[in-house]
């Protein structure tokens, strides 16, 4: 790593160093066309290391609500300093805001916003549906961005976020450059895209397992990260739900041909010299430059086996999984590490100032600067006196003012009005000159508070029937119940509904077709699925993401919801509802005492048996062994003490099942006020499905395994 470590060196001439200086300044505020670089900022010292290596803005987050809790985060007045720091250097500050809020944290949340627009944040990336319009109402002057958490990639869903007040759609990682490229032509919002950092397995927002596994959710900030533990398929690795790390750093100019705004770099849990590192080699790459030198030293900071584009190029498969080795870990040597923090040890010039001098006979000195729009004047006791034997000139003059050394100001133009023949002491100008500058970055610092709005919520209290519904969700048409006493809905595979139609036409219940949670790439064959649907008589859809009940509001579809919605509050359930949605699945992982207290007028009910999907995946586990065609759809994944989780394929995405289904015929009285509760049906045959359906009809007690799921235990 030592021709590394010398690359970063500064340059030691002054020179060279006005040259660096130069072209930093240029590169910073030049490159029109490109991209802009939002850096990940766990700390104080990563916010320094983002600003000064050139990014255009950083995301962070409070103490409370964001999805990296575990991160050191910022209290207000750290964040005010931040804030402050940030914007005087031209710097957007982005608030995360992404994670799922309970209606007991609601006023502590609003709060947290009223904070926020105090101190003049500029963008909230939000995942909480029923939170987010609440923002929209009592903070109308700052931006919400649409956290990757929604799991929202197709043009219908991404238009919908726009529908809902969203200036900016974050989008999942797992999407290809041609899935990119449709939903930028056929939409209006901006968007943002990762292009560096940690690769989950999982479809961001869809993930359950640490949740299930630990009370630890990733949808509340808290992921344990089990998907770099020890989990194996037949003629894997081992470690079959480890990706590498994504890297795109090489595609920066492209996808900002495409029209992606933001290029976003993961890792707020990451060092500041990984900020360093993954900041400078997308500056490299925007410049054009050669970045593999760059992407070595990233990887030599931080990478599990190398990089992979695989999701963005459209090749998935074993080359995209990888582990962190021992060689990963030894290969950030102290003397790259010593580099990457040179990289922004001193300020670089981010902004150019004008100056404007006026030393005059009998009068005291004062100075203007000028930046960004603002402007301070500055002055000095000092009262010239007549030169003995040299006096001032402007070109002396000149060069003091033009020493910006140690601050983000480069000069540009200066004027100066100076009387003849008087001397002006260089102390005296190096000291306006401190001064002027130290007012005009507080000045740039301060930004006009965001507007709050007190909210007043009524949230309508719900009163369900006395005994829940069943709604009953297969897979095979073998599963359909014999006995249909109390089953109120049937949701069947979109794409097998002519399987499912004529054996349910006459029954008195209603068949909805399930639209696959995974439909990145695959909306045009949706809409032609439901409108088959339709035609078969079906005129329901089960939905399961913002872009399945974008897609059923296109074709026409009443809408019922999915568990993966993560519907969490009442205000999100409320929101539904004003999408059309007849009936709501709660999340899984809220617990029981809360769910029966959500609001809203909406049937409601929870996943009360099955297999939870606790991973919804593009790039399935068994890829890391063999082809779909060697896994004959039987694949299973397997844990450290044995334990097996089934995997089910559907629309090109693959779903990790529990290891056991979630039971709770025996504890239906704790149901108050649900309107129903969803059997949900995978690998079950058909008889097995009939005698579970009536063991919830006379609420036996669980015979096997099973579990209770979250709704006893909760959630972190």
């Amino acid at each position: 790593m030592k021709d590394f470590a010398l690359s970063f060196r500064p340059f030691s001439t002054k020179s060279a160093r006005n040259k660096r200086k130069a072209a930093a300044f240029a590169a910073h505020k030049d490159m029109n066309n490109c991209g802009k670089i939002l850096a990940p900022a766990g700390s104080a010292e990563c916010v320094k290391a983002a600003v000064r290596c050139g990014a255009d803005a950083v995301y962070l987050g409070t103490k409370d609500f964001n999805a990296r809790r575990n991160a050191e985060n910022f209290g207000f007045f750290e964040l005010k300093e931040i804030i402050e720091y940030c914007h005087a250097r031209g710097v957007k500050v982005h608030i995360t805001f992404n994670t799922l809020i309970d209606d007991e944290e609601i006023n502590k949340a609003i709060e947290t916003i009223k904070h926020i627009c105090a101190l003049s944040a500029d963008v909230l990336i939000l995942q909480d549906l029923g939170f987010a319009q609440l923002v929209r109402k009592i903070a109308p002057e700052i931006e919400r961005h649409a956290s990757t958490q929604m799991s929202t990639g197709t043009s219908e869903g991404i238009k919908l976020l726009e529908k809902l007040g969203y200036s900016l759609a974050v989008l999942p990682r797992e999407m290809t450059k041609d899935e990119i490229e449709k939903i930028k032509k056929n939409t209006n919002i901006r968007l943002e895209a990762f292009v560096h950092g940690a690769l989950c397995m999982c479809v961001s927002g869809q993930c359950y397992m640490s949740a299930m596994l630990g009370s630890r959710s990733g949808n509340r900030g808290l992921c344990a990260q089990p998907c770099r533990l020890a989990f194996s398929v037949n003629g894997g690795t081992g470690h079959d739900l480890s990706l590498k790390d994504l890297s795109l750093v090489s595609k920066a100019r492209e996808l900002s041909q495409i029209g992606v705004e933001f290029l976003k770099i993961e890792g707020r849990m990451k060092r500041p010299e990984y900020v360093a590192a993954a900041v400078t080699a997308l500056k490299k790459a925007q410049r054009g430059e050669n970045e593999k030198e760059a992407l070595d030293i990233l990887s030599a900071v931080f990478s599990r086996s190398g990089f992979t584009d695989g999701y963005y190029e459209n090749k998935r498969g074993r080359n995209m999984f990888g582990i962190r080795t021992k060689e990963d870990v030894t290969a950030a040597t102290n003397k790259v590490m010593s580099s990457l923090q040179r990289l922004y040890d001193k300020e670089q010039p981010l902004a150019k100032v004008d100056f404007k001098l006026t030393a005059q006979r009998g009068k005291k000195l004062s100075l203007n600067a000028y930046s960004g729009g603002k402007s301070v004047i500055v002055s000095d006791e000092y009262i010239p006196e007549e030169a003995h034997s040299k006096p001032s000139t402007r070109d002396n003059l000149f060069e003091k003012l033009s020493k910006c050394g140690g601050t983000f100001f480069e000069v540009g133009k200066v004027e100066i009005n100076l009387d003849e023949g008087i001397v002006v002491p260089a102390s005296v100008i190096n000291s306006l000159r401190r001064n002027a500058l130290l007012e005009l970055e507080k000045r740039l610092g301060k930004s006009e508070e965001k507007k709050f709005i007190e909210p007043k919520i009524d949230i309508p209290k719900h009163k369900a029937a006395a005994q829940p519904k069943f709604h009953i969700r297969i897979v095979s048409p073998r599963q359909i119940p014999n006995n249909l006493d109390r089953i109120e809905n049937i949701y069947v595979p979109l794409f097998d509904a002519e399987k499912f139609a004529a054996l349910l036409k006459e029954e008195k219940i209603t068949a909805a077709v399930e639209i696959p949670r995974g439909i990145f790439g695959s909306e045009a064959e949706v809409l032609k699925g439901l409108e088959k649907a339709r035609l078969l008589g079906i005129k329901d859809a089960y939905c399961g993401s913002l872009d399945a009940v974008a897609l059923a509001k296109k074709a026409g579809m009443k809408i019922h919801t999915g568990f993966s919605l993560n519907v969490f509050n009442s205000l999100s359930l409320i929101e539904l509802e004003k999408l059309g949605a007849k009936s709501v699945t709660l999340s899984a992982e809220l617990p029981i005492e809360k769910a029966v207290k959500i609001g809203g007028e909406a049937k409601r009910g929870i996943i009360a048996y099955g297999r939870l999907p606790l991973m919804l995946t593009r790039n399935c586990p068994m890829k890391n062994a063999g082809s779909c065609a060697d896994c004959g759809k039987k694949g299973c994944l397997t844990d450290r003490m044995g334990i097996k989780f089934p995997i089910v394929c559907n629309n090109g995405f693959s779903e990790i099942l529990n290891s056991r289904p979630i039971y709770l015929a025996d504890r239906m009285d704790d149901m108050k006020n649900m309107d129903f509760v969803t059997l949900y049906f995978t690998k079950e045959k058909g008889e097995s499905v009939n005698a579970i359906i009536d063991a919830y009809r006379k609420g036996k007690s669980a015979s096997g395994e099973y579990t209770r799921g979250l709704y006893y235990r909760g959630v972190k």
